[in-house]
């Protein structure tokens, strides 16, 4: 568990979208900085394909982005894994063409004081469902799956797999409506305990800010594929 609770308590926020954050000529940079970096992970199974943010490569959006990002949340450090030269990843982009399941993405480090996440679409349609749950150890998948609970050699940067959330936030039923609007991807069971707080509908140039504390997922919509960017702060 984090040793900073009560400090990242203080500094929880709900769930906020900026609108008309980003241009269509810069959602389009952001579109050429993913086809220029280097893939880090194309798993298979999921179908998903992960490329690090990586410094230098568009050093514009670099600045760019942590300058709207600061006048949002205040100051605030990047709280990424790091690249083979030990330099700080600006944040993960991934092509998603399965729903990414229920997560949180509260980072390795229990030392640090966790702070905001932001997701900014770079394709049209999808949408991201916050759950009002809040989980306070590390960047964990929730599975009740055996297969992916009983994967135990993970690699640098890759989430540990949990069933902890069962039974931790109340055992009342997932809410059947919102799950065949939203979530019919996972396991019903599996959202046990679970509250929406808010379904972030994808527009491009916009900006979804969250606490990396907020379990999420993606919600089932999808068309094709999916290209998102997240990135992870710290104070």
């Amino acid at each position: 568990m984090h040793k900073k609770i009560n400090e990242i308590k203080k500094i929880e926020k709900p769930p906020k979208v900026l609108k008309n954050l980003f241009s269509n000529e810069e959602i389009d940079e952001f579109l050429k900085l993913y086809k220029n970096l280097p893939t880090t992970v194309h798993n298979k199974k999921q179908n998903v394909i992960k490329k690090r943010w990586l410094q230098g490569y568009s050093e514009k959006l670099e600045k760019l982005f942590c300058e709207r990002l600061r006048n949002e949340i205040g100051e605030f450090k990047m709280d990424n894994l790091q690249d083979e030269d030990g330099k700080d990843i600006y944040g993960l982009m991934q092509e998603s063409y399965n729903p990414i399941g229920l997560h949180v993405d509260a980072g390795f480090n229990f030392e640090n004081l966790i702070y905001r996440q932001t997701l900014i679409p770079l394709t049209s349609v999808g949408s991201t469902v916050i759950f009002k749950n809040r989980f306070y150890g590390g960047s964990t998948n929730f599975t009740i799956d055996p297969n992916e609970l009983g994967e135990k050699k993970l690699n640098y940067g890759q989430n540990k797999r949990s069933s902890e959330h069962i039974g931790m936030f109340g055992d009342s039923p997932f809410n059947k409506e919102h799950y065949d609007k939203y979530l019919k991807h996972e396991k019903i069971e599996n959202l046990k305990g679970l509250e929406i707080e808010f379904v972030y509908e994808w527009e491009l140039g916009s900006m979804l800010i969250f606490d990396r504390t907020n379990l999420h997922c993606s919600s089932s919509k999808i068309d094709g594929k999916k290209i998102g960017l997240t990135t992870f702060t710290k104070k």
